[in-house]
C-alpha cells in the first residue's frame, strides 16, 4: 500500500499535502479535546502494532508486495480522528526510519490508510453493528476500500499525465490493471485484518470498560 516517490504527479501530491496537513491539524485538535490519560498506553500499543504490521511486506507475484494496515482497531476503539492522528506519525516514521513509501507520496498513503481506512472502518461498524461479525467486516471492508482508493488514484495517472508521444510520465499502469492488482491480494489482507481487528477490539474493549 505504500507508494514510493516518483509514481505520483506533483499535480496530485501537492494538493494531497494540503488536505493531509489540514486533516492532521484537525485530528490532533480533536485528540487533545478527547484526551484521557488512561487511554494513552492502549493507543500507543495499537499504534506500535500498526507500525509493525505495516512494515512487514509480503511479496506477491508481479514484483510487488502487500502489508497489513492496523488502522481499524484504533478507529473502532478511540474514533477515526484518533486513528488518523496516530497514522500521521506511524507513516512518517516508516518513511524516515524504514524507507517505506516516500516523502512526496506520504500524504497519499496517509489519506488512503488514515482517512479512507480509518473513517470507513468506523462507519462500516456503525452500519453493521447489529451483526455478529460487525468488527470483522469493518476491518475487512475498510482494507478493501483503502486498496480501491489507491488503485484508482494510481490508475488514472496514465490517462492524465503523459508526454506528447503518449508515454506515461509517472505511474504507467491503467485502471484495468491497478484495480485487480490491488483488490485481489487485499482480499486476503482484508481477511487477516478483519480477524486481527476482531481480536484486538474484543480484548481491549473489555479492559477499557474497567478503566
Amino acid at each position: 500500500m505504500h507508494i514510493p516517490d516518483g509514481f505520483v504527479a506533483p499535480q496530485v501530491y501537492l494538493p494531497a499535502y494540503l488536505l493531509a496537513v489540514g486533516f492532521t491539524l484537525l485530528s490532533f485538535r480533536k485528540l487533545k479535546e478527547a484526551f484521557e490519560e488512561g487511554k494513552v498506553p492502549y493507543i500507543a500499543s495499537l499504534s506500535a502494532f500498526a507500525f509493525i504490521v505495516g512494515s512487514v511486506a509480503v511479496p506477491i507475484p508481479g514484483g510487488t508486495s502487500v502489508h497489513g494496515l492496523g488502522v481499524a482497531p484504533i478507529a473502532l476503539l478511540f474514533g477515526p480522528w484518533v486513528a488518523y492522528a496516530c497514522f500521521s506519525i506511524v507513516l512518517l516514521l516508516q518513511v524516515i526510519l524504514l524507507g517505506e513509501g516516500g516523502i512526496t507520496t506520504y500524504p497519499i498513503n496517509l489519506l488512503a490508510i488514515g482517512l479512507v481506512g480509518g473513517f470507513s472502518a468506523y462507519w462500516f461498524y456503525r452500519i453493521f453493528n447489529r451483526m455478529a461479525f460487525a468488527v470483522f467486516l469493518s476491518g475487512f471492508l475498510s482494507t478493501l476500500l483503502s486498496a480501491i482508493f489507491m488503485s484508482i488514484l494510481l490508475g488514472v495517472h496514465p490517462y492524465l499525465f503523459k508526454d506528447p508521444s503518449g508515454k506515461p510520465l509517472y505511474f504507467p499502469y491503467p485502471l484495468s490493471l491497478t484495480i485487480p492488482a490491488f483488490l485481489l491480494p487485499h482480499l486476503l489482507v482484508g481477511f487477516a485484518e478483519g480477524i486481527l481487528t476482531h481480536i484486538a477490539v474484543k480484548h481491549l474493549s473489555k479492559r477499557l470498560r474497567h478503566e
